[in-house]
């Protein structure tokens, strides 16, 4: 069933880009939490459960990242990021984790939680599939404490599909990640979202030595002169109707 509605939801969005499997495809999970008790449940499971399950399964370069803003949120989050190959990569990671008696061993308190004390509030997913000019994630090359990294995830819905492919050109053929590599902005993934509460919808991840060098990243950016000339294009105009921005660190076991 899951393999059929992926297919028709691919076949049947006619709007959005074609699907190259040579590029990387993404998930994001999106765990929200109240309370540290949860969070100690979550990370406990991601690192001695889930992630090295993972990497027994040579499924490498898994971030785990929490938003700076989490310290005041009512609403905590944690985001997981995992490359894939394919679609059947994403559908038969449950089957060969149900299966894994190593895992099952270290994620039972997560697994096997009762409803009265859930390790979360809610869980999402989302489905990307990779940019053509960015078709596998790159790591980011930095140089300070792990602790001080700075990520941003960045989420761009259009007010229609065909604004939406407009803003995935402005990307790719207009010359906006060229701008990114030319400020040396780290990135870590540029992405197209193919499912999700947020559509249409594109996202992606860049990185930074601490939040001075993120200030400094975005001040090159804006006043590039590449920048401005794209920006004042009227090809490109009001391809954007909401923009979110995560600024996060990553967790200790992240993978980067």
């Amino acid at each position: 069933m899951k393999k059929y509605f992926l297919s028709m939801l691919i076949t049947t969005t006619v709007f959005l880009p074609a699907i190259s499997f040579a590029n990387d495809v993404y998930t994001i999970t999106v765990y929200h939490f109240k309370d540290a008790q949860q969070e100690v449940v979550l990370d406990t499971y991601l690192q001695t459960a889930y992630l090295p399950a993972l990497h027994r399964k040579n499924k490498n370069n898994i971030g785990v990242f929490k938003p700076i803003a989490n310290d005041t949120a009512a609403d905590k989050i944690i985001y997981v990021i995992v490359p894939f190959k394919s679609l059947d990569e994403i559908q038969s990671l449950d089957k060969s984790l149900a299966g894994d008696s190593t895992y099952l061993l270290a994620g039972k308190d997560y697994i096997n939680a009762s409803y009265q004390t859930p390790p979360y509030t809610r869980m999402e997913k989302i489905i990307l599939t990779a940019f053509p000019l960015a078709p596998q994630m790159k790591l980011p090359q930095l140089h300070s404490d792990k602790k001080d990294h700075v990520y941003e995830l960045r989420s761009y819905e259009s007010p229609t599909e065909k604004y939406h492919i407009n803003k995935v050109k402005m990307f790719d053929e207009g010359g906006e990640i060229k701008i990114f590599t030319h400020i040396n902005a780290n990135a870590v993934f540029y992405a197209d979202v193919i499912a999700g509460s947020h559509m249409p919808n594109l996202m992606y991840l860049t990185s930074y030595e601490n939040m001075e060098d993120r200030d400094a990243h975005w001040k090159s950016f804006g006043d590039d002169p590449d920048t401005k000339k794209l920006f004042a294009m009227d090809e490109y105009k009001n391809n954007v109707s909401k923009a979110d921005i995560i600024l996060m660190h990553a967790a200790s076991y992240s993978d980067y």
